[in-house]
């Protein structure tokens, strides 16, 4: 597999931790896992893949101690569209400094952006990978895989250029991720793509209740 540098990747990662948790009862982006927090090993996980900014989209405040710069939700409480939105908005702003082969000074906007949820336990590097270098190679708005659940719209490729229909659509009231599909150039990753990563239909798994969170903590143990 091709190896992707840092400063080769015109792309941003974010992770998502805006949402309540109120069936979780508590934060599961800070819960840990396998010895370490939802939000870090989220965190590794791009890392992994080479991406040069990471960022939360959630509450500064609450995650100011965590190590990972987080950017303030524009729409809390109003679901991961807006967390989305919010990622794609502060992306459509950034401009990175890189240096070309002749040494001139370049700035450029990033145009793809890797957005996860913080509660997918299962999520592996090896998957990342795949999808990251396939992703790249797309030219769709959006790039998302398939499950035997349906579309996994919480690990998924964004073009930043895809922010004005978003934007449109969340003007509209649309807060359902995969509606604002229908309106974009949106590429599907069936299981042939990543099911030789993940077996037994785990991959896109979340925790969103603490018996999830359980059940999480014995199939690892299983496993180990």
């Amino acid at each position: 597999m091709r190896i992707v540098e840092p400063s080769d990747v015109n792309a941003i990662g974010y992770i998502l931790v805006g949402g309540a948790s109120s069936r979780f009862g508590k934060d599961k982006a800070l819960v840990e896992f396998n010895g370490t927090t939802m939000i870090e090993r989220m965190r590794s996980l791009l890392m992994g893949i080479s991406m040069p900014e990471i960022y939360l989209v959630g509450d500064p405040q609450k995650y100011s101690t965590v190590g990972v710069p987080c950017i303030a939700d524009k729409w809390p409480g109003e679901g991961p569209l807006g967390g989305i939105l919010t990622a794609l908005l502060h992306t459509k702003t950034r401009r990175r400094a890189r240096i070309a082969c002749v040494g001139a000074s370049l700035t450029l906007k990033p145009e793809n952006n890797f957005i996860l949820s913080c509660d997918m336990p299962f999520l592996n590097k090896e998957w990342l990978e795949e999808f990251f270098l396939v992703s790249l190679g797309s030219k769709a708005d959006v790039v998302v895989p398939r499950s035997d659940n349906g579309l996994e719209p919480m690990c998924a490729r964004w073009r930043t250029a895809a922010v004005t229909v978003i934007e449109e659509q969340f003007n509209t009231g649309v807060r359902k991720v995969t509606e604002v599909f229908k309106h974009l150039r949106t590429e599907v990753l069936d299981e042939s793509i990543w099911k030789r990563f993940d077996s037994k239909n785990r991959l896109f798994w979340n925790m969103n209740t603490p018996a999830d969170y359980e059940e999480a903590r014995r199939i690892l143990e299983v496993q180990t």
